[in-house]
Formats: C-alpha cells, sequence, structure tokens
C-alpha cells in the first residue's frame, strides 16, 4: 500500500555543537515557563512557529530522546546522588511535543515514536496512515546529542543538534518528490526527513509517496 502526503510547510534546523539564533524569550514569554524546556523543546518550538502549526494532531520522533537529561540521571546514579525530579521528568520521549502543546493549548492528539537509525522511516510512515483522517498534521523530529564528552563516542557526524517540521496532509496526487542521498554528516535517524525538507519548495506542490 502507498500513501502519498502533500507537504504543505517545512523547517529545518542544524547545528555542529548547537543551534543558535532561536527565538525562545520572544515565542515563551513567560520566564518560568521557558526556564523549563529542554534543548530539544525550544527546538520544537521554534519550528511549530516556522511552519505556523499551533493547533492540531502532532507525531513526533527521536532516535535519543532527551539525552542531556537522561545522562544527568546516569551520572546520579553512578555518583550515588538523589536523582533531579526535574531531569526525571524532561528525560521522557515526548517531553518536548509536550511542552509546546501546552504553550499552544493544543489539546490534540500527540504521538511519539523512536526507531532508532529507522526513525525518520518509521515517522513518515505513522505520519501517512494518521493522514488518512484527512486533517492537516504536522511530524516533527530531533536530535539533542551535544552533552558532556560527546566527543569521546562520536566520530561520524558534525550536527549535533538537528531539527526538522512537516506541516502535511493526504493527497491522492501523484508524488514528485524522490530522495537519492542523504546528508550523511546528520544523524541516520533524522537525515531522511531534513533532505525532505531541504527540497520543499514554497512556489510549487510538494508530494512524497510512502510505502507501507
Amino acid at each position: 500500500m502507498k500513501i502519498n502526503l502533500e507537504i504543505l510547510d517545512a523547517a529545518y534546523l542544524m547545528g555542529e555543537v548547537e543551534i543558535d539564533n532561536l527565538n525562545t524569550k520572544e515565542l515563551v514569554p513567560k520566564m518560568v515557563f521557558r526556564r523549563r524546556l529542554t534543548k530539544a523543546a525550544k527546538l520544537v518550538i521554534e519550528l511549530v512557529s516556522k511552519v505556523n502549526f499551533t493547533n492540531g494532531r502532532i507525531m513526533y520522533a527521536s532516535a535519543f530522546g532527551e539525552l542531556e537529561a537522561t545522562a544527568k540521571i546516569l551520572n546520579a546514579i553512578l555518583n550515588k546522588e538523589g536523582i533531579s525530579p526535574t531531569d526525571f521528568q524532561n528525560s521522557v520521549y515526548n517531553t518536548p511535543v509536550s511542552y509546546a502543546s501546552i504553550l499552544e493549548n493544543n489539546q490534540n492528539e500527540i504521538m511519539t515514536i523512536s526507531c532508532g537509525d529507522n526513525t525518520s522511516n518509521r515517522l513518515l510512515k505513522l505520519g501517512a496512515i494518521k493522514a488518512l483522517d484527512n486533517d492537516e498534521i504536522l511530524l516533527v523530529a530531533t536530535e539533542t546529542l551535544n552533552i558532556k564528552n560527546i566527543e569521546q563516542i562520536n566520530s561520524c557526524i558534525d550536527y549535533l543538534e538537528v531539527a526538522v517540521a512537516l506541516k502535511v496532509k493526504v493527497t491522492k496526487k501523484e508524488a514528485n518528490i524522490n530522495i537519492i542521498e542523504v546528508d550523511k554528516t546528520l544523524p541516520k535517524s533524522i537525515a531522511y526527513l531534513v533532505q525532505v525538507a531541504k527540497t520543499f519548495d514554497k512556489e510549487k506542490q510538494n508530494i512524497i509517496g510512502i510505502s507501507l
């Protein structure tokens, strides 16, 4: 079975170490709420703004999740210290999109998946199935790998912070997007989605076929 998705809008963010020049202060005016945001949450909120998506269903994906919060928890366990309740809360995979939904008072369905290097592929398949309800949905993925000592284990990617969002709806029109190669300096889990976003052209219809 094949489902075609029309990409209504797309945005992506990339940083070799971290993504700078975010509009978090403007997008999240309440300092108390802003201070609670994780790295990935800030990226999701930025992307939601860029694609003008404030209310609707969101499908979110990340292979590694909130790595910084998870690393802090593991360090606390290693050093036999107390675990921070905030770190525990922020280590949940759906934390970024949950913060974004609270900010926009979006009470629609949210789903979060994680599938290692196949995360991009699985998110597109999930989005295609969900889009059969004929509403506009948001597909968003992040990887925030910039944690302490990451250089000791990373030797294959150049970008440690990456995020991408696609606003999509189902269509019966023929696909015109064909991704052959992806940027190998990005995490494999998100590289395909970023390539799709890079091909997006506001001046034409952008349709991608998803094989289930």
